[in-house]
């Protein structure tokens, strides 16, 4: 498998969607997440998996154990690492028995914001999203693994302390989505810039915020404070390929949908390259530079991407803003039993 660390350490590292969320949820996590200088509201718990700490705990160690999946090989981390901004730092990455992804690896920072998952949309939980993708991506039977887990006398203790009881291919959802929902990339240098931190960014930055909120019309698609929201549009990328990928019209079978693709978070996007639904573009800069230049003549393209008439300044000045929005949070990997 590549060694997506590695790649990493030679690449150069450069809304109105919350109401909906915070509707019918509960529990917000205790401890250090509240101190942290955030413009965005605390991640919301459903009522039905409320947030402990002792869960997330479980969850995290689920996370980065490869006997979660059918061969013992794969873990949900070895497509999501902190240092890569939750990404894997490949175009297209590989499935537990070697087939490759037709799509780029999303990132898994401020999932607990979203209202829908999967680049088409396709689940409408993230429980869904995390049970698809045990079964798909790391190829497990969830009922064999939990019975795996349940032989562990470290993990079978957790169960019982934290769900009363032992290892169900449920509550091992639960627990992954509750410490998922811990990754959320705040306390960046633009949020220390605008509550007051003055020389928390470059001039550059400052310059590139208000070409992204003016000029560059990237707001139109990235509301603060997420800087993304869970809509869809098409923006060129399909056009021209031999087969290609119909995106969210595979779910909805509406003409309007065809080639539109889930509009990502921005924030920590500068640690997640390469970039895009199909990993095609290696840089930041090149994919503002893409979006700027309002991306290919396909007919079923978004109007709202347009040709922007950007310079190179001003696409340097996107990119020092973008940067900014970079987190910096601590992660240690946990011991498993």
């Amino acid at each position: 498998m590549i060694n997506a660390k590695q790649r990493w350490i030679r690449r150069s590292i450069a809304s109105g969607l919350f109401a909906a969320l915070l509707a019918g949820c509960a529990g917000t996590p205790p401890g250090s997440q509240a101190e942290r200088v955030s413009a965005l509201p605390p991640i919301q718990h459903p009522a039905d998996n409320p947030y402990t700490a002792a869960k997330a705990a479980l969850g995290k160690q689920l996370f980065v154990d490869t006997r979660m999946s059918g061969s013992g090989k794969m873990a949900c981390q070895s497509c999501h690492y902190r240092e890569l901004g939750w990404t894997d730092a490949q175009p297209l990455s590989r499935k537990d028995n070697g087939d490759l992804n037709s799509r780029h690896t999303p990132s898994l920072y401020n999932v607990g914001y979203q209202t829908i998952w999967y680049w088409d949309g396709r689940a409408a939980t993230l429980d869904a999203q995390i049970l698809a993708a045990w079964r798909g991506q790391t190829g497990a039977d969830p009922a064999r693994v939990a019975a795996l887990l349940n032989e562990v006398p470290g993990y079978r203790s957790q169960f019982e302390a934290v769900f009363g009881g032992v290892a169900t291919p449920e509550n091992v959802v639960q627990a992954l989505a509750t410490y998922m929902r811990t990754k959320v990339s705040d306390d960046s240098p633009w949020d220390r810039y605008e509550q007051g931190n003055s020389r928390a960014v470059s001039a550059d930055a400052i310059a590139g915020f208000q070409l992204f909120m003016g000029e560059g019309r990237c707001v139109a698609c990235h509301v603060p404070p997420y800087y993304g929201n869970s809509t869809f549009y098409n923006i060129g990328l399909e056009h021209g390929k031999a087969k290609p990928d119909p995106g969210r019209f595979n779910v909805t079978k509406e003409a309007v949908d065809r080639g539109a693709f889930k509009t990502p978070s921005l924030r920590s996007v500068a640690l997640g390259a390469p970039y895009f639904h199909d990993g095609s573009v290696a840089t930041l800069e090149e994919a503002v530079r893409y979006m700027a230049g309002g991306g290919k003549a396909d007919p079923d393209k978004s109007p709202l991407l347009v040709d922007t008439g950007l310079n190179d300044l001003q696409i340097r000045q996107l990119v020092a803003f973008l940067e900014s929005l970079s987190s910096s949070e601590a992660w240690n990997a946990p011991q498993l039993p």
